[in-house]
This record gives C-alpha cells, sequence and structure tokens, in this order.
C-alpha cells in the first residue's frame, strides 16, 4: 500500500522538485544581481568614500553606509513582491498543498531569507569600500 502511495505522489514530488530548484535558482542570481549593483555602485563612489575617510569617517560607518544601500533595495523589493504575491494568492492557491497561498509564515520566512541573502551580498562591496585607501580615491582622475 505504501508503494502505491508513493507511485501516486510521483507528479506532486517532482513538480516540488522543479518548483525548489527554480526558487534557489531565484535566490542566487538575486544575490549576484545585487551583488553587482553594490559592487558598480561602490566602484563608482570610490572618490566619495575616500573622501569621507579623509575627513574622518571610521570604517564601520563606511560598512554601515553600503549595507543601508543594500537593504533598503532588499526592503523595495520585499515589499513588492509580498505585494504582488498576496494579489495573486488565489491563482496559485490550487497548486498549493495544505498551505494557504496568504500563509503569513511562509511569506515572512521568505522575507528573512530574502533580508539574509541580502546581507551577504552586501558584505563583500561593503568591506571593499572600508578599505579604500583615502590617498589613492582622492589622486584618481
Amino acid at each position: 500500500m505504501t508503494d502505491r502511495i508513493h507511485e501516486s505522489l510521483v507528479k506532486e514530488r517532482v513538480m516540488a522538485l522543479l518548483a525548489s530548484g527554480l526558487g534557489v535558482s531565484a535566490l542566487v542570481l538575486a544575490c549576484s544581481g545585487l551583488y553587482g549593483l553594490l559592487a558598480y555602485a561602490v566602484s563608482r563612489r570610490a572618490k566619495e568614500i575616500g573622501l569621507r575617510l579623509a575627513l574622518g569617517a571610521d570604517r564601520r560607518s563606511v560598512v554601515w553606509m553600503v549595507l543601508r544601500n543594500c537593504l533598503v533595495i532588499s526592503t523595495i523589493g520585499i515589499a513588492i513582491g509580498a505585494g504582488s504575491s498576496l494579489a495573486l494568492g488565489r491563482y496559485v492557491g490550487t497548486l498549493l498543498i495544505d498551505v494557504r497561498a496568504t500563509d503569513l509564515v511562509s511569506l515572512g520566512g521568505a522575507a528573512a531569507l530574502m533580508v539574509a541573502v541580502a546581507t551577504l551580498a552586501g558584505l563583500l562591496p561593503a568591506r571593499r569600500a572600508a578599505a579604500v585607501d583615502p590617498v589613492v580615491a582622492l589622486k584618481a582622475d
């Protein structure tokens, strides 16, 4: 009997595996896109960051400045995504088993995961910004 049950759920398992794989790829894409955006922004603002450091800003404030930009971008994305998810939830509800489309625990978990991934994506550009040598940055151009 258990073999019959397992055989009857093959389609659902394949769909769940496919959805999980697509979700992980979307997460990796979001992380790499945010990293690229922040790395580009830090490289464009190297002169400003160097000036801030030369005028006495500590490296912690520079790291927080870059991470704050990262968190603002990710918060806007999370708000748009959560709003879209709640608005389109009834259309996706037929595909879900034992989960409501408006399940706040799932949405909160996804939002927390995105904040964690965005923070990790922003750490490397933030550390790179804090390591800018003020003399080199001011001599550039």
